[in-house]
């Protein structure tokens, strides 16, 4: 439930249960589980601007993870700490670790973490070097293929919204407008609330320019 809330950026719905998860695992000593409950929680506190706390839960996520060599979801963990980093504006970190994730995805075949990881070093390269844009429009695209292969429906509205943020800031407006309105219609359509202001607000800024 908390996954799924995450996915439409309903942090208020997610937050709770998540939280009463997390203290179940630590109540009852259930250690394997804390590594899955935690990361999603990490991310949730991310998306509600709780940024230390988050980037310590995802911390302890990913390296217990290791120490009990729980390897199922370690590739979303590691791009979801690489977010607070990048967050954090630890951009160097934040690209090590993505790029660590994206290795583990593509070692064990998971197509989907592969797409998620390759949206994010795409935001990560965006704002390491934004006149480069060149690597980061590549791993965008990348990422959407996948995602539109996988009918990954909110992973390829952030991917257009990435797009579109990334021809802005290069100047190329027609393309920026269709990328960013090719994400307010998916964010509509899946009532993703949560991205839709920043992405508006996004478009509204090309047409003034």
């Amino acid at each position: 439930m908390g996954l799924l809330a995450l996915r439409t950026g309903d942090v208020l719905t997610a937050m709770p249960g998540l939280e009463r998860g997390l203290q179940l695992c630590q109540d009852l000593e259930i250690g394997g589980w804390f590594v899955d409950i935690a990361p999603v929680l990490g991310v949730v506190y991310l998306h509600a601007g709780r940024l230390a706390e988050a980037r310590r839960l995802l911390e302890r996520a990913v390296e217990r993870a290791e120490a009990i060599r729980h390897s199922f979801w370690q590739a979303l963990r590691k791009s979801w700490l690489s977010e607070a980093y990048l967050r954090s504006r630890r951009l160097e970190e934040a690209r090590r670790l993505a790029e660590q994730a994206l290795k583990y995805a593509q070692d064990r075949q998971e197509r989907g973490y592969q797409a998620w990881v390759l949206r994010l070093l795409g935001e990560i390269l965006a704002q390491q070097d934004a006149l480069a844009c060149e690597p980061a429009g590549t791993a965008y695209r990348q990422a959407l293929a996948l995602a539109e292969a996988l009918g990954m429906r909110p992973l390829q509205a952030h991917c257009h919204r990435g797009l579109g943020t990334l021809y802005a800031a290069i100047g190329r407006r027609e393309q920026a407008r269709a990328e960013l309105s090719t994400a307010i219609n998916l964010y509509h359509a899946m009532e993703m609330t949560l991205w839709l202001p920043e992405t508006e607000a996004a478009l509204a800024q090309v047409d003034v320019r």
